[in-house]
């Protein structure tokens, strides 16, 4: 994990619990003898994320409905971590901080996690797109909770499936980066395959019937041509926000896939491209980011 994330050590089980005592029905010992809850439960894992956010970032509420994706808080964080030391190497050295910085989360979800962790790590302030309404209304029901955050995020709501940047990107609009988790199954039976293995993977392969932890609602998880289409999308529709984006970025979930996407950029023809890894536990997932602005530009683009 990145050096600045605040959960780079192991998990404080008890102060987590403190925080949010329902946590402590899912508390077992790990065969080493220490506190760890059942990641396998999709009920543990929503707590224990929550438990998160109270905790080391200091919300006062924080939740969404169970069919919502759960996101894991700390490789959330990660992300906006290495965006942090991206926007430095043109800011004389230093972390640009402050709602100046303005940043597109791309399919904010239900729980606004990027815009949480910016807003609190650094000052960032947001605007959050999706296309699904009930999403961003739950959005506004955790801004409303929380009054740190007011000033820090505004919802905008995408009506065209098919797009991505087109109907969201305002003429005005001056954003250091976009960021986008983007939809990585391709159907419905990719996406239970896919999160049955992730399942059994935690269960040592024992369980036959393994409960689904990673929620997640159609839109969240599935597109059609998935990951690699959606992106390919934002690709092309990004070369129209030349001037209104510094860094276009998105997560990665596949190594396989970068080729096809260096493909595509190839077409746009962008100044600079950068693949940025990233890893949490077992899992190893990446950021590719590309820019229009020349080098000789970038001191003075904002």
């Amino acid at each position: 994990m990145h050096p600045r994330n605040r959960n780079l050590e192991r998990y404080q089980i008890s102060e987590l619990v403190a925080c949010l005592p329902e946590l402590g029905a899912y508390v077992e010992k790990s065969k080493r003898g220490e506190d760890t809850i059942d990641f396998a439960r999709p009920e543990a894992v929503k707590l224990l994320n929550r438990a998160i956010i109270l905790s080391d970032y200091g919300l006062k509420c924080w939740d969404f409905p169970a069919e919502n994706l759960c996101p894991p808080v700390p490789g959330r964080a990660d992300y906006l971590h290495h965006m942090a030391d991206v926007l430095r190497e043109n800011h004389f050295g230093n972390i640009p901080r402050g709602k100046e910085v303005q940043v597109l989360d791309v399919g904010v979800g239900a729980t606004a996690i990027y815009p949480i962790v910016g807003a609190v790590e650094y000052g960032w302030s947001f605007v959050g797109s999706d296309i699904e309404q009930d999403s961003l209304d739950n959005v506004a029901s955790i801004l409303e909770g929380n009054p740190t955050l007011q000033g820090h995020l505004e919802l905008r709501h995408q009506p065209d499936p098919s797009c991505v940047l087109r109907g969201i990107v305002a003429v005005s609009d001056r954003f250091a980066f976009t960021m986008c988790n983007p939809p990585f199954h391709a159907s419905a039976e990719d996406a239970i395959e896919g999160t049955m293995r992730k399942t059994r993977n935690l269960k040592g392969g024992k369980q036959q019937n393994p409960m689904l932890n990673f929620s997640g609602v159609k839109k969240e998880l599935i597109c059609e041509g998935g990951e690699v289409r959606f992106i390919q999308t934002l690709i092309r529709e990004s070369q129209n926000y030349a001037a209104n984006v510094f860094w276009f970025t998105t997560l990665v979930s596949k190594q396989s896939h970068l080729k096809s996407l260096y493909g595509t950029l190839k077409t746009v023809r962008p100044a600079e491209v950068k693949t940025i890894s990233m890893g949490t536990g077992n899992k190893s997932t990446r950021i590719l980011a590309w820019t229009f602005v020349p080098k000789v530009e970038r001191l003075e683009w904002r």
